[in-house]
């Protein structure tokens, strides 16, 4: 009994005295006079309405409401600064940013040292960028529908989710749509962006100068790119996947010692995956089907590790150029290819052949791409069977000395498939001429 007591007075001692709820009615400039009337710990809760005009939170206070419940901020700068720690802004609607992309206008701005921000289940809709966490430490951004701007320039649009030089951010359970990129990362780490939805987007996520973090459990439907790892180090990206993406599943791009294992990317993208100057990285148990191209391994990457992944019906299962040769197995376990005829006698999983993807022809087309009149010809494919039946002739390139049997299983739940579905009955290709997601400098 007596412990009981002495936790409950602990507890009271432990919570501001003046602590309460406050409802605010909706108007023009309400918001702002309860804010500057309100006590560090104050619950706001805002009425059914509009509630007029940009606010900024400089104290520790919890806003929630309604979906009914819209801040607008009508047009200028961002909507909701948080400018204090241990702010919650929960379960209302936030529309109304500017669309000064210097000032990077937003409809909730997280600021330096505005730290453990929660902001969760809310509307953000029709701001430049959705979330702005610019700063501060440890903010989560959770469950909340985020739909950007739909200017026909996409590059002209704002980001679902800003984050810069924000330490321990966790990104779960949104859904992001329109804009330009699902979540934005830039300089940045140590960050766990997981489980959430991104749709009609340039890039789903995008990371620049982005270290040991973690992008797990992500859904990218019909965007031009799934998930680009740029000028990064130690990123695990894992159990992701990209449905009808149009240009890229996965690129890795400047990106070392990163994890990539169990993301599955199908649907008609140009490359599955784009490995350009990355080095020391892992990549296992992807499954990447029905591309293009389903590695493009380009500009020099070294000591990456293959093994275990699926390439299935990809239109050239790997590009790669080069004059030695690349092992692609690891440990006697390779990958599967569902171009490689073979027999496993032994019964061990294990293909009885090596298998190489590319040949001499492959890499004559790749650099003369005039010569692709010629495919067909007879002497062309004397030359295919010429090198298939002596080995000894083959250039360059990758050599999987273990290859599989069997492709590792990637399941989709129902209601993602009935979303890539839909994006491939309207996939309309005069949207991609704003930007070239192949010039990498402007990324």
């Amino acid at each position: 009994m007596m412990r009981a007591l002495f936790f409950v007075l602990s507890m009271l001692i432990a919570l501001p005295l003046w602590a309460g709820e406050r409802h605010v009615p909706a108007g023009q400039g309400t918001l702002a006079i309860a804010i500057a009337g309100a006590n560090p710990g104050d619950v706001l809760v805002l009425q059914a309405g509009r509630h007029l005009g940009a606010v900024v939170i400089d104290r520790p206070l919890t806003l929630t409401g309604g979906p009914e419940a819209i801040i607008d901020g009508q047009g200028s700068g961002t909507v909701v600064t948080i400018d204090a720690v241990d702010v919650v802004i929960r379960n209302i609607t936030v529309t109304g940013s500017g669309m000064n992309g210097q000032e990077t206008d937003a409809g909730i701005k997280i600021l330096k040292k505005a730290d453990r921000a929660v902001v969760e289940n809310n509307r953000v809709l029709g701001n430049l960028h959705g979330v702005d966490v610019h700063g501060g430490h440890d903010a989560q951004v959770r469950d909340n529908t985020i739909e950007g701007t739909r200017n026909p320039r996409m590059n002209d649009r704002g980001n679902g989710i800003y984050v810069w030089n924000s330490p321990g951010t966790l990104i779960e359970g949104n859904s992001v749509r329109w804009g330009r990129d699902g979540i934005f990362s830039n300089t940045s780490r140590k960050s766990i962006y997981r489980n959430n939805l991104f749709r009609d987007l340039r890039f789903a996520v995008h990371y620049m100068y982005t270290n040991d973090s973690e992008v797990s459990g992500n859904v990218s439907i019909g965007n031009h790119l799934g998930y680009a790892i740029m000028f990064s180090n130690k990123v695990i990206l894992k159990d992701n996947l990209s449905l009808s993406d149009r240009s890229h599943g996965v690129m890795l791009n400047f990106a070392n010692n990163a994890d990539v294992s169990g993301n599955l990317v199908r649907g008609g993208a140009d490359r599955c995956t784009f490995i350009y100057n990355a080095h020391k990285n892992l990549i296992y148990g992807n499954r990447f089907e029905g591309c293009n191209i389903g590695i493009h391994f380009t500009a020099g990457s070294e000591r990456n590790v293959l093994t275990g992944n699926a390439f299935l019906g990809n239109r050239t299962q790997v590009k790669y150029v080069g004059t030695r040769d690349i092992e692609w197995s690891f440990e006697g376990r390779g990958n599967y290819w569902s171009d490689h005829a073979s027999f496993d006698l032994d019964g061990d999983g294990i293909a009885d052949s090596p298998f190489r993807p590319n040949d001499l022809m492959d890499h004559i087309l790749w650099s003369q791409p005039a010569a692709a009149l010629l495919n067909g010809a007879p002497v062309v494919q004397l030359i295919r069977w010429a090198q298939s039946s002596f080995p000894a002739t083959l250039p360059g390139g990758v050599v999987d000395s273990a290859p599989l049997t069997t492709a590792p299983n990637i399941e989709i739940p129902a209601k993602y498939l009935a979303m890539e579905a839909e994006v491939a009955t309207r996939r309309n290709e005069s949207e991609t001429n704003d930007f070239d997601v192949n010039d990498l400098s402007s990324h």
